[in-house]
């Protein structure tokens, strides 16, 4: 019989505490959660800084369509509205290709509010989504999640912010 000795051993429990921590990190956010701090940029590369607390909703979108019906919507509203409601627009672009990013980030600076760029896939692994949604997170005073809904931009926005 062989006997394992400690290095294998210690591989092994460094293994499963890996793969372990890899599976908490992957817990999608759910009510109670706080959304950390996170630093990225806007579609006309000007730092954006989330700070808890900062905000009273956050919009996600995580697939193209979504996004762009988002921007239609936002487009046709006052620019301070996302502003107004402590509110950040917030597209997932870290699947978008190179030759994709040369068409879409022109046609993004054209849009008169605040589009916070989501290319990092690190930024979003928790994020909650439904396809063909808008995740709309409302946050507390302290950045914890109070709410989580899955909205469908076109039908939606305009209840949500109350117009």
């Amino acid at each position: 019989m062989v006997r394992p000795d400690a290095t294998m051993i210690l591989r092994h429990l460094l293994l499963i505490l890996s793969l372990c921590s890899l599976c908490l990190a992957a817990d999608p956010f759910k009510v109670g959660d706080t959304i950390p701090a996170f630093a990225t940029k806007d579609q006309h590369e000007k730092a954006y800084n989330y700070e808890p607390g900062s905000l009273r909703l956050l919009l996600v979108a995580y697939e193209m369509g979504v996004g762009k019906d988002t921007n239609a919507w936002l487009a046709k509203q006052p620019v301070e509205l996302l502003g107004k409601h402590q509110a950040a627009f917030l597209a997932d672009i870290h699947p978008m290709p190179g030759i994709g990013r040369v068409f879409a980030m022109p046609k993004m600076r054209k849009y008169p509010h605040q589009i916070v760029l989501g290319d990092d896939e690190k930024l979003l692994e928790r994020h909650p989504r439904k396809k063909g949604h808008l995740t709309v997170f409302s946050l507390d005073g302290k950045g914890t999640i109070t709410e989580i809904r899955h909205i469908d931009p076109e039908k939606d926005l305009a209840k949500l912010f109350g117009s």
